[in-house]
């Protein structure tokens, strides 16, 4: 209804195509002017000339949290063009990188809406001219203009017979008679603005026997009244905050104080479930009112059982709770909907993983009631759908006090963040759970809270910090005699210590987290232990021992029925193992066992890739270096997609050592110089030297004597300080090759 000239001049300005890089429009005009209505009315009008897919984002520039962040907005995009959570990559760079290359030579339409600044938008951009890309925003953007060659639109009031059109069809089969002057009368006391006309059509037709020009006296009441209370001139804001008064005000109570409640949710959107939980109804009850809401136009129905406001009537509907609630009333209501979101998230969490236990005490209160679930796929989905709010609820309880929900959410959603990479909500919600854990003076919940921010820094390969996080969780686990909390540090200091190849203070760390596993009677903890031993003694060169801590760890996993994620991490651990001790048959037998896990749909692409590795350097083992090569490109296409560029490193040295096996030197140096260059940036001295080993062979094999010479002795100064068998043979190994 109405903007036909602006719909006319969007499709000229997707015609035109500038030098390079995707087209971009930025449709600017004020608060309730129809934006996001006019870019989603043009998307599904031009959605045949974008047969590669549409891309839709709300920034959420004038939300009163915190808008939404690049990274996060590309992390959604990613997950939209196929990537799995646990694959997106860590950094801005990254994301958009690969956001970009999924993009390229594709035809996709991008919506950016409700944009505050240029800097939400840039990142988001595609590099291909195939793709056009509409920005909505109250601002100018002109940065977009000057150096991303952005075309703007600016969208005025509508004209006067605009908005007549827009109310006459809005209350077409309700009302009948209405004058045409009267109509226009209402429409300038909307300010024409389309949101304010919606929301006054829609009582209009819900009263079809009341004269308009009654409903007109009580909007021009409102109306002066407003004018009366402001001095600013921002009469088109004036005029909606009437229409929303007026709206309100002919709410039935019940339902104005759901409304004036629903304002206080922390997150964007919610479910019927949550808005029964922050009102303290039934959800049958909370849904007539939502109806009645939604048919207002005071809410937006997203989807099945889903709503959200525009982010006028939420500031709106948030003040008149502070005006209308007490202080203990709205930290009530609040407290409620947090219970649900933390007992719910409890509830996902019993069917992602059993290693860790509920870190709640106690039942919600009765008015709340969380949902249950009846499988891993249900839950995930649950915490992919509520991610954005699970964030803003941490912040909100912090910021109203509620310590003991402020840390129990973090420990309770961290298995959920780490199924999803969502390292950056598990930092800033672990931060926010340290000091509220503090203000409590609880210290088991401080040092949950230090082991938390530790595994985050770890995913971000921020090593020093993990440390320091786990040696203090581990201090006021001992100090307060928590074993299990104890058990957990440990293990997770001996793998930091794995992976800075300090191995035998790692093993020193594992040989403790077992033994308090086992003085316990934690299975699962005692084959986590099990296993990260064994992959320490492989990476100390003893596979004998690592093949044996890997049976003991399978037995267990056999014997407790734990996870077939567990399985799968051991069987390859012990594969592995076999195969460095030449045992092949019996290395392919258990790394059948682990590709079967895959196979059978368990969705984990850190697994499926070291599934995919392990075949590759067993078919090198076998001399099959043409299925090897064929593998391992495989493995670079996932390992691209999960973002993790020291496994891309390993990759490119595995397709080096096929390439010698099939008498191709010159080409394989060609894979070996990348996989050095990655190594030295994202791994451990001795991956690097282990790849300059490779590479030398193909250097010496091509006849490049002098750069092989160089790579060897780069090796050998890296390969000093280590003193293990591993490190031992490859000092061997280059001797022998130079």
């Amino acid at each position: 209804m109405g903007r036909a000239t602006e719909l006319e001049r969007l499709e000229a300005l997707e015609a035109t195509a500038p030098g390079g890089g995707a087209r971009l429009v930025v449709v600017a005009g004020t608060a309730g002017a129809g934006k996001t209505s006019l870019a989603v009315r043009f998307a599904h009008r031009v959605r045949a000339r974008f047969p590669d897919g549409q891309l839709f984002v709300n920034l959420r520039g004038y939300d009163p949290g915190p808008p939404v962040a690049p990274e996060a907005a590309l992390e959604r995009f990613l997950h939209a063009l196929g990537i799995a959570a646990d694959a997106i990559p860590a950094s801005l760079e990254e994301r958009a990188e690969l956001y970009r290359s999924l993009l390229a030579e594709r035809r996709v339409l991008v919506v950016l809406d409700n944009a505050a600044a240029v800097g939400q938008v840039r990142p988001l951009l595609p590099g291909d001219a195939g793709c056009l890309v509409v920005v909505t925003s109250r601002e100018r953007l002109s940065g977009l203009s000057a150096r991303n060659g952005a075309h703007r639109l600016t969208l005025g009031l509508l004209t006067e017979t605009e908005a007549v059109d827009l109310l006459t069809t809005a209350t077409a089969g309700y009302r009948r008679w209405d004058e045409t002057e009267h109509l226009a009368e209402l429409a300038r006391l909307c300010a024409r603005l389309p949101l304010a006309l919606r929301i006054a059509a829609e009582r209009a037709a819900a009263r079809p026997h009341m004269p308009l020009t009654d409903l007109i006296a009580g909007l021009r009441e409102e109306s002066s009244l407003w004018e009366a209370l402001t001095t600013d001139d921002d009469s088109e804001a004036d005029a909606v905050r009437a229409v929303f008064t007026w709206s309100y005000r002919a709410l039935p109570a019940p339902a104005a104080r759901v409304f004036r409640l629903l304002g206080l949710h922390p997150g964007p959107e919610f479910g019927t479930a949550a808005a029964a939980a922050l009102t303290g109804h039934t959800h049958r009850r909370v849904q007539k009112y939502l109806d009645l809401l939604a048919g207002a136009h005071l809410l937006e129905q997203t989807g099945s059982a889903r709503y959200q406001f525009h982010d006028l009537l939420r500031a709106y509907a948030a003040d008149q709770a502070r005006r209308e609630e007490s202080p203990g009333q709205q930290q009530a209501a609040l407290a409620r909907v947090a219970q649900w979101y933390l007992h719910t998230a409890d509830a996902a969490v019993r069917n992602v993983q059993h290693l860790y236990p509920s870190r709640i005490a106690g039942p919600p209160e009765p008015a709340v009631e969380p949902l249950t679930f009846t499988g891993y796929a249900q839950a995930t989905d649950w915490y992919i759908t509520e991610r954005t709010n699970l964030l803003a609820l941490a912040r909100a309880t912090a910021a109203a006090g509620l310590d003991e929900i402020t840390w129990q959410l973090p420990a309770t959603l961290d298995p959920l963040h780490d199924a999803h990479s969502a390292v950056e909500d598990a930092l800033e919600t672990a931060r926010l759970g340290l000091a509220a854990a503090r203000r409590l003076s609880d210290h088991r919940a401080e040092a949950t809270m230090h082991q938390i921010l530790g595994y985050a820094h770890r995913k971000r390969n921020r090593l020093g910090p993990a440390t320091d996080c786990f040696r203090a969780a581990f201090d006021i686990h001992q100090q307060i005699g928590e074993r299990l909390g104890m058990l957990e540090a440990a293990n997770s200091l001996g793998r930091i210590h794995l992976e800075l190849r300090e191995l035998n203070t790692a093993v020193e760390y594992l040989e403790r987290t077992l033994v308090l596993a086992r003085e316990q009677g934690q299975q699962e903890w005692s084959a986590v232990a099990l296993d990260n031993l064994a992959s320490t003694y492989r990476e100390m060169g003893q596979p004998e021992k690592a093949a044996d801590l890997a049976r003991q760890a399978l037995e267990i996993c056999r014997q407790a029925d734990l996870e077939l994620r567990m399985h799968g991490d051991v069987s390859l651990n012990l594969a592995g193992a076999l195969r460095e001790l030449g045992r092949l048959a019996d290395a392919e037998g258990h790394l059948c066992a682990a590709a079967a896990i895959i196979a059978d749909g368990l969705v984990f692409h850190a697994l499926e890739y070291d599934v995919l590795r392990e075949q590759a350097a067993l078919a090198l083992a076998r001399g099959e270096s043409e299925q090897a090569l064929e593998i391992y490109w495989q493995c670079v296409n996932l390992a691209r997609t999960m973002g993790n560029r020291r496994l891309e490193a390993l990759i490119y040295d595995g397709i080096g050592q096929a390439l010698q096996g099939l008498g191709r030197a010159d080409e394989a140096a060609d894979f070996h110089l990348p996989g050095v260059a990655l190594a030295r940036k994202y791994a451990n001295p001795v991956i690097v030297a282990t790849v300059l080993t490779h590479l030398a062979r193909a250097l010496e094999r091509s006849g490049h004597s002098e750069r092989a010479l160089a790579a060897r002795a780069e090796a050998e100064v890296l390969l000093a300080p280590y003193t293990d068998l591993r490190a031992e043979a490859l000092r061997e190994s280059l001797r022998i090759s130079g």
